[in-house]
């Protein structure tokens, strides 16, 4: 990185910062602090729905994922749009109408306190868990590639987050979003074209896609039912839908957004926008990936991504053989890329299929390769990550992009996860305020106590998601962590507000107990892995309402008769 890269990240990242606090630093009360004072319109509340949702683990993660998989995982995002409809008609005028801060509040009005509390908590957990994540997604990878310490950057991300949202609540993660999502797209478009200027003058953008399409990276709708495949199309309707349903609908970090508008009907725009947007966004995310592949088709890429096993590798006493695979991976590079160029250009369908079958047994050689790879960096250190899915995409700006536009990127990847971040310790703050403490606290207090009780909390779920941060460790892929994260909560947590919402005969005492069996099933489930993690937003959400009416119907009290005299 040069100068000018450090100058356009710092100088981002200050005017994100000071934006954010000097123009929401007025909050009076509790409705300006936790709500933006209802101010906000459609598209300010769009932007910010998508931005809570894009974190850094979006621009790290995804790219990465499309390199190694293919377009298959925009299968995940298929639900959304279904999700947003039945939102905007049943969760959001029923919010609206009761004037609720959080939409745990409206489950006491229906069940009881213990119930709403219930909820409360396992949004709590789950939520705050993530927000560590958000944090240490970026920090991982740019401690790793840029050499830069890994707790100072976890340390440096959250004080950031923690700033703004404490100095200006739910008003000021609303206006630094929109201006995070114009430097997100901005950051985007240019990666996009930058990656298509850089491949050979002869490859357009269709022999681009042809070549993408030769080793399986366009394959982007799987209607197969097999549980082995975790990103389907009934994956991404069903199991997508209840995710989305339970995330937008249910989870305080999407509802404090959404509630913020001006009016029901900002509120349903504002969510309608990111409906429509949010499959182009992460289709377009993915093409990014697939672009990068198209590339190194071109170039000469790492056997494995992570700098880190790199450098394990290079004193350790398996550096020769670790070479020996280097060049192997060079050797079947090298005939990738005549044969790229060749099946581009090729006309002829029978010499075309005999070349992209060249290219898939090639391609399967390099995979095979880098497995080999990973199994001798696993030899030298068993805790260095050998997934290198979350590495691939910021290898790539490190390592071509141009002065200044590095810079440019590493912003995007910051401004998300401070997004992301601060939409988080908005809306744990606000449920543990006013779900857990005023609405336990046996006196009454004025507005501003629970402003600064709000702050108090922010600033408290900022240290602990920091800790976390700074004690977490990679996993497969981050982006599906923190998926895996809320799969794991978010259908029991739907499944309460569906019993509220639609089976009314249902009491506050079947509800509690099923939530709590419930989510010890989920959670033996998931460790048993009894399914695809997506599948258990359905699971979950349809053994609490399944459970909740059997305790019903077989608690409930007998009709007493009376005789007449």
């Amino acid at each position: 990185m040069g100068t000018i890269d450090f100058i356009i990240l710092f100088a981002t990242l200050a005017f994100i910062v000071i934006y954010g606090s000097l123009k929401s630093r007025k909050n009076a009360n509790v409705d300006d602090f936790i709500k933006g004072g209802n101010q906000s319109r459609w598209w300010t509340v769009g932007l910010s729905v998508m931005a809570t949702q894009a974190s850094a683990i979006t621009f790290l993660s995804t790219p990465g994922q499309a390199f190694h998989d293919g377009m298959g995982f925009v299968q995940f995002y298929f639900g959304l749009p279904i999700a947003i409809i039945i939102i905007c008609l049943v969760f959001l005028p029923i919010y609206h109408r009761l004037k609720v801060y959080t939409a745990y509040e409206y489950l006491e009005s229906r069940f009881d306190l213990k119930t709403r509390s219930l909820t409360a908590g396992l949004f709590l957990i789950q939520r705050s868990l993530a927000a560590g994540i958000t944090i240490y997604a970026p920090s991982i990878i740019l401690s790793a590639v840029l050499g830069w310490n890994l707790f100072y950057l976890n340390i440096m991300i959250g004080v950031l987050v923690i700033i703004y949202t404490v100095t200006g609540g739910t008003q000021a993660v609303n206006v630094t979003q929109k201006q995070q999502m114009a430097v997100i797209f901005l950051g985007l478009i240019t990666a996009f074209v930058l990656i298509f200027s850089f491949l050979p003058d002869d490859i357009t953008f269709s022999k681009a896609m042809k070549i993408a399409g030769a080793n399986n990276k366009l394959d982007v709708l799987d209607f197969s039912f097999s549980f082995d495949n975790r990103y389907t199309f009934w994956s991404g309707i069903i199991g997508g839908s209840f995710l989305a349903l339970s995330y937008f609908g249910t989870d305080q970090s999407q509802v404090q957004r959404y509630l913020s508008g001006k009016s029901l009907r900002e509120s349903q725009m504002g969510l309608i926008f990111n409906a429509i947007l949010k499959v182009p966004l992460q289709f377009f995310i993915l093409l990014i990936g697939v672009m990068v592949f198209v590339f190194y088709q071109f170039n000469y890429s790492p056997i494995n991504f992570n700098p880190a096993a790199q450098e394990a590798i290079t004193t350790s006493e398996y550096k020769y053989e670790f070479e020996a695979l280097e060049t192997q991976l060079k050797t079947v590079q090298d005939k990738k890329t005549v044969l790229a160029n060749q099946f581009a250009s090729e006309l002829s369908p029978a010499k075309s299929d005999m070349l992209q079958s060249q290219l898939r047994q090639l391609n399967t050689e390099e995979f095979q390769l880098r497995d080999d790879a990973k199994d001798i960096i696993s030899k030298v250190d068993e805790k260095i990550e050998t997934n290198d899915k979350d590495y691939v995409f910021i290898h790539f700006i490190i390592n071509n992009l141009p002065r200044g536009l590095v810079g440019l990127l590493l912003a995007v990847i910051l401004s998300a996860a401070m997004s992301s971040t601060a939409s988080e310790l908005n809306a744990l703050a606000s449920t543990t305020t006013i779900d857990l403490y005023k609405r336990n606290k046996k006196t009454a207090q004025s507005e501003k106590h629970y402003v600064d009780s709000t702050k108090l909390f922010t600033l408290g779920w900022g240290i602990f998601a920091i800790i976390f941060a700074c004690t977490a460790s990679l996993f497969d892929n981050l982006i599906q962590l923190v998926n895996i994260i809320g799969s794991i909560f978010y259908g029991n947590v739907l499944g309460i507000f569906l019993l509220a919402f639609f089976i009314t005969y249902v009491k506050s005492r079947a509800v509690f107990i099923a939530a709590i069996i419930t989510q010890a099933l989920v959670l033996f489930g998931y460790f048993e892995d009894w399914m695809p993690y997506l599948w258990l937003n359905l699971f979950g959400c349809a053994l609490v309402i399944g459970i909740a009416i059997l305790i019903q119907f077989f608690t409930k009290k007998p009709i007493q008769h009376v005789e007449s005299v």
